[in-house]
């Protein structure tokens, strides 16, 4: 064998290895995650809304602080036991969405997930999920259905009992903010907007 067919099998070699290597991951990405859509495409559709504890219709928790109250943001879900009671309980998306993020923002917020949800006409909506303990989900554009689990309940590091801070933006550009204020542009009452989108 000539060292010029020795080195072009070799480059052969190495090439198919390279692109099969590729191929594997890609495949399993492609299993694992479906990428936030583009405009020329349907995404999964949020076509059904749920509360986000007691699925689907919040049995067994209160809304403890609502849209509006003292300037809140959002809404503040307690199981019906009080205290610490809830802690640790499942958080489920609530709707089809793909995942924004997914981290702990430390002190006053703990652990805040935030799903993108696509509605018919390509309208879009954020839903916030704060004060987690855990969170099961963390691959940005994450494809997430409408019930699955993606966190538990907290208290953000021990600062509030245990609860679910819920906020729904159709602001989709807004930082996460600090949850309480006059202004509520941006923002929508989530009770409110759940129970019209059954």
């Amino acid at each position: 064998m000539t060292k010029q067919l020795s080195t072009n099998l070799f480059i052969l070699f190495a090439l198919v290895v390279i692109v099969s290597g590729f191929m594997v991951q890609s495949n399993h990405s492609m299993a694992t995650f479906h990428p936030r859509p583009s405009m020329d495409i349907d995404p999964l559709w949020a076509d059904h809304f749920d509360f986000p504890v007691g699925k689907p219709d919040g049995d067994g928790y209160y809304n403890a602080q609502k849209f509006g109250e003292n300037n809140h943001l959002g809404d503040d879900w307690n199981g019906l036991g009080g205290g610490n009671t809830d802690l640790g309980d499942t958080i489920y998306s609530m709707a089809n969405g793909y995942l924004i993020s997914a981290k702990d923002n430390g002190h006053g917020w703990g652990i805040v997930i935030m799903i993108q949800h696509y509605m018919k006409g390509y309208n879009k909506v954020n839903s916030l999920y704060a004060h987690c303990t855990e969170m099961f989900v963390s691959q940005p554009n994450q494809l997430i259905r409408r019930g699955d689990p993606i966190g538990t309940i907290g208290t953000a590091g021990g600062i509030y009992p245990a609860h679910l801070h819920f906020e729904m933006r159709h602001g989709l550009e807004l930082p996460l903010g600090g949850g309480y204020s006059a202004d509520t542009s941006g923002y929508l009452d989530p009770t409110a907007f759940i129970n019209s989108h059954r």
